[in-house]
């Protein structure tokens, strides 16, 4: 268990693909560098209100959440989001939380990215080495 502070680099997934089939400008890909705190507690990537607007994404379904200390939560489940932190990127959903703008980066995103968190130094580490392990049999 343990958190980190880390900057990271959120991508509207969608856009990414626009741009692949000509239909937007590299310019109108919508992104944010953010300061969030990789947090092995937390399962998915969280984020705000604000930042999904600022993102553009799409809210897919309505779901309850269970946030520490076992109290249940609605909130959104947006469109996957590209999470890029240094070379490392992956792609998942987010949820939303209502008054919630602190960027938490759970355990299944750091999995995506071959990530884990330093305790001792309170940051990331590689969890295979250098090598970027992307799968496993």
């Amino acid at each position: 268990m343990g958190e980190a502070a880390e900057k990271i680099t959120l991508v509207n997934s969608g856009d990414i693909s626009a741009l692949g089939c000509g239909y937007i400008q590299e310019t109108e890909v919508r992104q944010l560098t953010v300061d969030a705190i990789a947090d092995t507690c937390a399962m998915s990537l969280v984020m705000g209100k604000e930042t999904c607007k600022r993102l553009g994404l799409v809210i897919e379904e309505d779901r309850e959440a269970t946030l520490a200390g076992g109290v249940r939560q609605a909130c959104k489940v947006t469109e996957p989001v590209t999470i890029r932190w240094n070379e490392r990127y992956t792609a998942t959903h987010a949820l939303v939380l209502p008054g919630k703008e602190e960027i938490l980066l759970g355990v299944i995103p750091l999995e995506g990215m071959d990530l884990m968190v330093n305790p001792v130094e309170g940051c990331l580490a590689d969890a295979h080495g250098d090598a970027w392990v992307r799968y496993v049999r």
